[in-house]
């Protein structure tokens, strides 16, 4: 196990957790709270990482991160507006705003595939310089996400948050006391979407690179962390909900990290990552059927005991 993990496979796994954790915090906005299948959220990762890489070689590090997330808002935006204003199904407008939002990465990127930002001056360079040590690239994530983790959490229990959070329960409910569905949508995926986008910010900072498939996948590793989480936190309040998806996200790039460490392939990795949602998909389930057959068989070993007992 000492091969395996090693402290600075440790390191990078809850790098990159807290990292995407954004994410998965994102699609538990989405897909937990609104009970909306959100597709865009590869091509938005992508926007974020791209917008962000530009502020940043321009010179503006820490705007570019409220940039990559103002990015996110608009993308959010128009999901939501193919949703509420044009009928569109969720998962068909995910699907439309994913297409539309490769066009858009790669115009934003200069129409190139990748761009690199080796020379730029980066939030992680300037912690390097503040903080010091082989820890500051940690130290910045976990600040990023706690900071995230407590504004969500605030924003979730406040009045609109509340209404949000009812519109994902019951959206005749929440029209029948007056709220509007439509706006309480709107506002959900544009803070979903400015989590993911802002995810993918960092991450373009993290390895000083962007990529235009950089945010293939997306989904599945956000769902992925998300499930897990649940399945390990539990339902509860918010913020016991919001520690667990980061907690699954981090749980999660260990999992990857002991894949690569077992010499799996990395063009594996997806299938990994598919494997992984399946379990965690299955898990409750599997423990459901677990618990009902060993009551099953309980009642008939006593069913048994009795008939013996009469003879």
């Amino acid at each position: 196990m000492d091969s395996i993990f090693t402290l600075s496979i440790v390191q990078s796994a809850l790098e990159l957790g807290c990292i995407y954790s954004l994410v998965a915090l994102a699609l538990f906005v989405s897909f937990s709270i609104l009970n909306i299948a959100d597709l865009s959220t590869d091509g938005c990762f992508t926007l974020g990482c791209a917008v962000c890489a530009m502020v940043t070689i321009a010179g503006h590090p820490i705007m570019a991160l409220f940039a990559a997330m103002l990015a996110g808002v608009c993308s959010g935006f128009v999901t939501a507006f193919l949703q509420t204003k044009m009928g569109i199904e969720s998962i068909l407008a995910g699907i439309i705003v994913n297409t539309g939002l490769y066009t858009v990465n790669i115009a934003v990127m200069g129409f190139a595939s990748n761009v690199n930002l080796f020379n730029c001056n980066t939030i992680f360079s300037m912690a390097k310089d503040y903080i010091g040590g082989s820890w500051y690239k940690l130290i910045v994530a976990v600040l990023i996400v706690i900071i995230i983790g407590v504004l969500l959490a605030s924003f979730l229990n406040t009045r609109l948050g509340l209404s949000i959070r009812a519109t994902g329960d019951n959206a005749d409910m929440v029209k029948a006391s007056s709220i509007n569905p439509n706006f309480t949508i709107t506002v959900g995926l544009c803070v979903a979407n400015a989590m993911t986008a802002l995810s993918g910010g960092v991450l373009a900072q993290y390895q000083k690179s962007c990529d235009i498939n950089l945010g293939t996948g997306m989904v599945t590793i956000a769902l992925a962390s998300l499930i897990i989480g649940e399945s390990i936190i539990g339902k509860g309040s918010v913020v016991r909900r919001v520690i667990g998806v980061i907690l699954g996200s981090c749980l999660y790039r260990f999992i990857v990290a002991v894949a690569l460490r077992l010499n799996v392939p990395a063009e594996c990795l997806k299938l990994v990552s598919a494997i992984i949602v399946a379990v965690a998909i299955a898990l409750p389930y599997l423990k459901k059927k677990a618990a009902f057959m060993k009551q099953k068989a309980s009642a008939v070993s006593q069913n048994k005991n009795r008939n013996r007992g009469n003879q």
